[in-house]
C-alpha cells in the first residue's frame, strides 16, 4: 500500500474487533491507511506526538475509536489540525456504550469531533473516504459507485419483499 492518508487509532487492542470495519471500508475504496493503539490515558506522550505530527506524515483524516471515558478522539482533535472522526466503542467497562458516545459527542466549541454511532467504525471509514473524496476524483468515483451499489441492493430487496407479499 502507498503512503497512508487515514490514520486509524484506538485506545486498546480490544477495540480492534470494532475498528477493523473502518480499515476494511478504506481498503474497499483503495485508500491507504495506518492503524495503531494509542491510549490517551496509558500513553499520553504517544498520543500527543501522533496528534501533532500525523499531518506532517501525509495523513488527511484521523479515525479514533475508544470505549469507556473515550478521551482519545477529543484529545487528538484538541492537538491536531486534521479532521477527527470519533468511534464510540462499547467496551467491557462501559455503561452500555453511553459513556463513550457522550464523551466523544459532547465536545466544547472549537474542538470538533465528527461522531458516528456506537461501534459504527464502517461509517467512520466511509466518512473519511468522503472527506478525502472531496479533493480526490478517484476516491469520489469509488464513493459514487459504492452508493450506487447500495441503491441497487435496496431495490433488489424491495422487489423480493414485494414479490413475497403480493397477492
Amino acid at each position: 500500500m502507498s503512503k497512508a492518508l487515514v490514520g486509524i487509532i484506538m485506545g486498546s487492542d480490544s477495540d480492534l474487533k470494532v475498528m477493523q470495519a473502518a480499515a476494511d471500508q478504506l481498503e474497499s475504496f483503495n485508500i491507504p491507511f495506518e492503524i495503531d493503539v494509542v491510549s490517551a490515558h496509558r500513553t499520553p506522550e504517544k498520543m500527543f506526538d501522533y496528534a501533532k505530527n500525523a499531518h506532517k506524515r501525509g495523513i488527511k483524516v484521523i479515525i479514533a475509536g475508544a470505549g469507556g471515558a473515550a478521551h482519545l478522539p477529543g484529545m487528538v482533535a484538541s492537538l491536531s489540525p486534521l479532521p477527527v472522526i470519533g468511534v464510540p466503542v462499547k467496551s467491557s467497562n462501559s455503561i452500555d456504550g453511553w459513556d463513550s458516545v457522550l464523551s466523544i459527542l459532547q465536545m466544547p466549541n472549537g474542538v470538533p469531533v465528527a461522531t458516528v454511532a456506537l461501534n459504527a467504525a464502517k461509517n467512520a471509514g466511509i466518512l473519511a473516504a468522503q472527506i478525502i473524496g472531496s479533493s480526490d476524483s478517484t476516491v469520489l468515483q469509488n464513493i459514487e459507485a459504492f452508493k450506487e451499489n447500495m441503491k441497487g441492493e435496496v431495490e433488489k430487496k424491495s422487489k423480493n419483499v414485494q414479490q413475497k407479499f403480493s397477492s
